[in-house]
């Protein structure tokens, strides 16, 4: 009897290309469903209700981060390096654990231990871990790793800082400024003393006019 509303509703969500939203009951609650046509069949995805979705504020990190094109270069390798997904290659490992478990305990034998969780830690080095990340995507592709080299830095040397010209014509000038007034100083002297040597020399001959 249910067949044909299920092939209405199937063949009405393809032509117009829409999903169906419905409501239904799970573990003693009233749930959000969605309906989708999935080849010949309808399948429905559980949603949630919107007091249940956390707003988006506040979820972002406050810092103002800047991503350089090198970074985005390296990650969109690391995309291409790993492919496709296939969600066959996919599976559940609590559930292969928890089997293996339930298998030990009725064989009697003791449970295997959980591995230890590996240790977080803060990545220091953006570049360095995507870098690491694509030669591991490589290599387990059993691509030939891809050799990274370090850009070589310049060395540039310093010159001393060049005086500009009006500077040193300023200067000269100065210089010069400072031998012409030693040098009028010196000639002063020694007019000076030549007028002193005069006033000496006629002081003796008037004294010896006066003996005589």
């Amino acid at each position: 009897p249910a067949a044909k509303p299920y092939t209405l509703l199937r063949e009405a969500l393809k032509r117009s290309n829409k999903v169906a939203i419905a409501k239904f009951a799970l573990r003693g609650r009233e749930r959000l469903g969605m309906l989708r046509v999935v080849g010949d069949a309808i399948a429905m995805h559980g949603l949630l209700w919107p007091d249940e979705v956390r707003a988006p504020e506040g979820v972002a990190p406050d810092t103002n981060v800047t991503v350089r094109d090198k970074e985005l270069d390296l990650a969109d390798a690391l995309m291409d390096t790993l492919g496709e997904v296939d969600l066959e290659d996919l599976h559940d490992e609590y559930r292969e654990a928890v089997e293996e478990v339930i298998a030990a305990k009725a064989a009697g034998e003791a449970p295997p231990e959980a591995p230890e969780p590996a240790a977080g830690g803060k990545v220091l080095d953006l570049m360095a871990a995507l870098e690491s990340s694509v030669r591991a995507a490589r290599e387990s592709r059993g691509e030939a790793p891809a050799e990274v080299r370090p850009l070589a830095q310049r060395k540039t040397s310093r010159a001393a800082p060049k005086e500009p010209a009006g500077k040193k014509s300023t200067a000269k000038k100065t210089a010069a400024k400072k031998t012409a007034s030693k040098s009028t100083q010196g000639t002063k002297k020694t007019a000076a003393s030549k007028s002193t040597a005069k006033k000496s020399t006629a002081k003796k001959t008037a004294s010896r006019k006066r003996s005589a």
